[in-house]
This record gives C-alpha cells, sequence and structure tokens, in this order.
C-alpha cells in the first residue's frame, strides 16, 4: 500500500513537478485513507477499495467535523491518485470517478450598509489635497458603479463619457461593458479632473493617477480603501471589493433586477451574482428579528 502511494509521490514530484507543499499535503491525505482501511477494512488493499469504502470513508471525515472543503480536498487527492493507478494499469476501475463531495457552503460577501457607506464619504479626515480627493473620489466611483480594482486602476480619461454619463470598463478576459453614473458622481469626477490637471504634470492618460502622474498599482489601491475601511467595526474584510459587494447588495435592496445587476458587475453567469440574493435575505432577517415583536 505504502510503496503505490511513494511511487504516485514521486510522480508528483518529478514529473508534475509539484511544490513541496502539495506533495506534503497529497501524502497526507492518502496516509489518512491508508489509516482508515487498516481500522476499518485491514483485509483490503488500497487498490481494491471500492465507491462504497470511499463514500464511508468520507462520512465519517463529516463526523469528525472536517469541514467540506477539507474533504473535498482529500477527495480531489483520492481522485487523482486513483487515475494515476489506472494509467500504470495498476487498476482497471476507477473507484472514485462517479463520487461528489458534500457541497461547499458559500461565504455570504462582507458589505457596507448605507450609513456607514455615508460616514465614510462624509470623513471629515479628507481634506483639499489631491491625493486626498482622489482617495475620496476613488471609493465614491467603487461603490456608485460597483467596478473591480484592476478596472479602476485601467480607467483611462477617454473612458469617461460625461454627456452620458457613463464609464467604459475593460474586465476579465478583455471583456468592456458600459456602467452609467449619478449627476453627483459627474460634478465630483469633473472637479477632480480640474484639480488633477492643475497639481499633477506628465499624467499618463489614466484617469486616477500618483503625485507623479503615473498609473496607480494594486496594493497602493488596497492600503487607500484598507485606511478608509477600518474605521468600521463590524465589518469583516476591508478590501476593495467590499465596496463591490456593497454596490452589487445595495441594487438589490433596493429593488434592482438580477439581471441587470449582473450586467453591471461583468459577471458572466447568473450563478456568481446569485450570492448577493443571500446576502439581501440575511440583511432582510435582521430586519425582521429586529422589528417584529414574536422574532
Amino acid at each position: 500500500m505504502m510503496l503505490l502511494i511513494e511511487k504516485y509521490i514521486k510522480y508528483l514530484r518529478y514529473e508534475k513537478n509539484f511544490s513541496l507543499h502539495t506533495e506534503i499535503s497529497y501524502s497526507t491525505d492518502l496516509q489518512q485513507f491508508s489509516e482508515f482501511l487498516k481500522e476499518h477494512f485491514p483485509e483490503i488493499d488500497i487498490k481494491a477499495a471500492d465507491s462504497d469504502i470511499i463514500r464511508l470513508w468520507i462520512v465519517s471525515l463529516m463526523e469528525a467535523k472536517i469541514s467540506a472543503r477539507s474533504v473535498n480536498r482529500k477527495l480531489s487527492t483520492l481522485k487523482s491518485f486513483y487515475k494515476y493507478l489506472l494509467r500504470i494499469n495498476e487498476i482497471s476501475i476507477n473507484p472514485v470517478k462517479k463520487i461528489t463531495g458534500p457541497k461547499t457552503p458559500k461565504p455570504i460577501p462582507a458589505f457596507i450598509n448605507n450609513t456607514d457607506m455615508d460616514k465614510i464619504l462624509d470623513n471629515t479626515n479628507f481634506d483639499d489635497s489631491y491625493e486626498s480627493l482622489r482617495n475620496q473620489i476613488m471609493i465614491e466611483l467603487f461603490y456608485a458603479t460597483g467596478i473591480r480594482r484592476a478596472e479602476l486602476i485601467g480607467l483611462r480619461d477617454t473612458d469617461v463619457d460625461f454627456s452620458n454619463e457613463t464609464i467604459q470598463v475593460t474586465g476579465k478576459r478583455n471583456k468592456q461593458r458600459i456602467i452609467p453614473f449619478s449627476d453627483g458622481m459627474r460634478t465630483l469626477l469633473e472637479q477632480y479632473i480640474t484639480i488633477r490637471d492643475k497639481e499633477v504634470e506628465n499624467t499618463t492618460g489614466y484617469l486616477f493617477v500618483r503625485e507623479n502622474g503615473k498609473q496607480l498599482y494594486p496594493m497602493l489601491v488596497h492600503r487607500i480603501i484598507e485606511e478608509n475601511l477600518k474605521h468600521i467595526p463590524t465589518l469583516s474584510k476591508t478590501s476593495p471589493h467590499v465596496l463591490r459587494h456593497s454596490f452589487a447588495t445595495s441594487m438589490l435592496n433596493n429593488g434592482a433586477d438580477i439581471n441587470a445587476v449582473k450586467e453591471l458587475l461583468g459577471h458572466s453567469s447568473l450563478a456568481a451574482t446569485e450570492i448577493y440574493t443571500h446576502t439581501s435575505f440575511e440583511e432582510l432577517k435582521k430586519i425582521y428579528n429586529k422589528a417584529h415583536p414574536r422574532a
């Protein structure tokens, strides 16, 4: 049993060039499965384990309070291992082929409610300097449009259509979409560009730039957003993506059609947008529990 596992680990190391961390993880999973066989089916070799035995192992892991994510990772290890045994003719049937793991619960995205968002945008820490104004407008735009960090960094002046009050965003796989913005956002952007052009020299055509005129970079944007969101004690995460979550949640909480939100976010499928309906429902439950006398 152990010889086959060692042979497989060497295959991962020398032929697949897996990292040491992955190698150790796979080895640990297979050793755990071997121990399960020794304890419950001592007469059965790892090559002879069938789908029923593997399902029993999965059940035992779940009963031991192992998370669904970890169980699925261990199942993935078994699938890779038995696929290898099939390839080297050690087995003729893959016992894991039709086995599915437990469903992994999707975490509800962290988001900022309207009251806390107003506090952030009305923060007196913002001053009249270029950087402070830029940071405030960036937060406003994240929340007003739901764009991703990379999309904001890539925005150029030519992507902003003030007459139609829209921005053209280049998303994943260079897919472009048009997102509207409000009259208030238009005024803020116009004010920002006027001050930027006065105080920053040699701008490179990007909408948001550093004081030296060069393009923003991801960690800088992350630090700016984190610095402004860290004052919300109930917020579990403080990344730019939280503002994207907040945009989607606010839209759905206020009656927006989910397909419209999908298009605004640039999601390729509705399933990616549906997680925000769970967020919206969680908010409704909170309101119900707080307001109903028998809740």
